[in-house]
Order: structure tokens, then sequence, then C-alpha cells
């Protein structure tokens, strides 16, 4: 059974096994988007084409449907921050794209996300996306027992900033498990050694938001689709940890070397 411990559901060795097959599944899902990723493709074939592949591993989209959402991916180019519904408009070459995407098997949910280029990118672009990335993974390598929360935030922010990127505060990870959300948020901004402990059995998502410009977003009138207000582009990854006693799991990436892909996402 799953303990309780501040308003954060502990899994057991189980139930993180439980977790671990939505979540490949969602890196095989963000995987096989990259080479759709053309001129010409629109956000609603990339949302059918997720649709075809989720169906035919018999799991289920933890999105549509979640609070009236009505596509199975949230599809964000460019400006769009999060929350992009997927439309009929082609994406152009040079286009950056996240998709972001929450899979359901058997109750329990795992949740992932990358930007991906469309065609060639500017180099600003390039840089935006990597520097997304590179923060990410800062940010992963601060989750480990015995921290705390505000150790992962320190971490991306600083990487952002070594970047020359700004991190969308507004925004934040989230603990997942028999939810979508849970308890902790897990903030992308923060101070070393602050912040809730992180202890074994914690399952959570770090997920920054980077952009060039300024930081400030709006929301649409479809009440979903956030933009930055300066329309400067934004980049962002996210992937489900795992803490272990001795290691932390990225559930969502299972390359058996994280840091053979320190510097770009492994589809560069």
């Amino acid at each position: 059974m799953s303990n309780l411990v501040h308003n954060i559901t502990l899994k057991t060795g189980i139930e993180v096994h439980r977790m671990r097959r939505p979540s490949r599944i969602v890196e095989e899902l963000l995987r096989s988007v990259s080479p759709l990723m053309t001129p010409g493709v629109t956000t609603r074939q990339i949302n059918a084409h997720c649709e075809d592949f989720i169906a035919g591993r018999k799991a289920e989209s933890s999105l549509k449907g979640y609070r009236g959402f009505p596509a199975s991916i949230c599809a964000s180019p460019n400006g769009v921050a999060v929350h992009g519904i997927p439309d009929d408009n082609p994406l152009r070459d040079g286009d950056i794209v996240t998709i972001d995407v929450t899979l359901n098997v058997d109750g329990w949910h795992g949740d992932g996300a990358w930007t991906y280029i469309v065609g060639k990118a500017s180099p600003e672009k390039l840089h935006l996306l990597k520097a997304a990335w590179k923060s990410t993974l800062a940010g992963i390598l601060a989750a480990k027992a015995g921290g705390r929360l505000g150790d992962v935030g320190a971490a991306i922010e600083r990487a952002a900033k070594r970047q020359g990127c700004t991190v969308l505060e507004d925004f934040a990870g989230h603990g997942i498990g028999t939810s979508l959300h849970e308890d902790p948020i897990v903030a992308n901004t923060g101070t070393r050694g602050t912040g809730q402990p992180i202890v074994p059995g914690m399952v959570f998502t770090v997920e920054p938001i980077l952009c060039i410009g300024k930081p400030e977003t709006g929301v649409l009138e479809d009440g979903w689709t956030v933009v930055t207000k300066d329309g400067s582009p934004t980049a962002q990854f996210e992937h489900t940890l795992a803490v272990f006693r001795d290691r932390t799991e990225i559930l969502t990436f299972t390359s058996p070397d994280l840091r053979a892909n320190i510097d770009a996402p492994p589809f560069f």
C-alpha cells in the first residue's frame, strides 16, 4: 500500500513498476513523433497519429476530456507556452513545437513532453531547445533522496540563466500516480536546501518551460492556450521521476546513460 506523508502519496516498488508501463509508452510515443515534424504537417494530424499509437498500445490519454480538454495531446508551437490545442494550421520550416502527453494504463499515469524542430531552426531556437533540455536534466540530477525540492528548482534556474534563458515561473512540475496531478508541486525556481524533503517513494515530474524573451504570459479565449505576451518562442521537456533510496529513475527516458545525452535530446 502507498504511504501518505505531508499529503504526498509515496509509492511502493510495485506501484512504481505499474507506472513504468504508461511512462515508457509516453517515451515511445514522443520518439515516434520526431519524424513527423516536417513543414506542412498540422498538429491535428500529429494528434491523430498519437491517438492511433495510444490505442495500439492499449493505453488511454489522460488529457482528452480532462476538464474539457478536446485532444489527446497538447501541441504548443513557437510562442505558445503550454496547453496548445491541436489545429489545422500547417507547421512551417523553422517552427519549434512542444508535444505534451500523459497516458493512463490500468489506472496509473505517466507524463512527458518534448520540444521538436520543424525542418531547420534558427540558431536562436536551437539554442533555446538545447537550453530547455539542459535545464530539465539539471533539475533531474538534483532530485535525490535526502535533498529538497528547492534543490531541483535552484538547479533548473541556474542552468537556464547560464544559457541566457528565462524560466516561466507560473508553471511547475507535480506529483503523479493514480491521479494526473498530485502533491507535491515541483517549482522550476528555488533555493537550495529549502522546500519539501525528497524521500524514497516520491514520484513527480520535472518540466521547466524556458523562453528567451520576457516570461509574462496570457491565456487565449479558448481558455487553454497559454502564450507569451511578447510572442517569444518557448521550449519544454518533461520527465516523470521515481525516487528510490539509492537512485532516482527517469521513468520516461530509458537511455542507460543520461549523461550521453547531456547536451541535447536524443533526436539530435
